[in-house]
């Protein structure tokens, strides 16, 4: 059984679980499975109020999508998560990456 399906399979049990689902969207994202990914992502952080890094990986699944606008409102949230949980390096590179994001608009 690979990794994502014993994610699902714990994540039954237990759905809910924000480390389950954090590891499965991560998972699906490293499978090329953006969209997926990115439904997980949403539960996770629906659930979980995270500190900023969930929101890097989801704006990159938009990305790889091609849906630029998405992915810089992942990044501006992250933003808010990361001044709120005290990491201004992590907000410093989304405002950068929101930049250069608008350079592609």
């Amino acid at each position: 059984m690979d990794r994502i399906e014993e994610l699902r399979k714990a994540l039954e049990k237990n759905p809910n679980n924000p480390l389950g689902l954090y590891g499965l969207a991560l998972e699906l994202y490293k499978a090329g499975k953006y969209e997926e990914s990115i439904v997980e992502f949403k539960k996770y952080l629906n659930l979980y109020e995270d500190q900023g890094a969930a929101y890097r990986t989801l704006a990159q699944c938009y990305l790889n999508l091609g849906d630029i606008e998405n992915a810089i409102e992942s990044y501006e949230r992250g933003i808010e998560k990361a001044l709120k949980f005290n990491h201004p390096t992590m907000a410093q590179e989304f405002k950068e990456e929101i930049e250069r994001l608008k350079q592609m608009l």
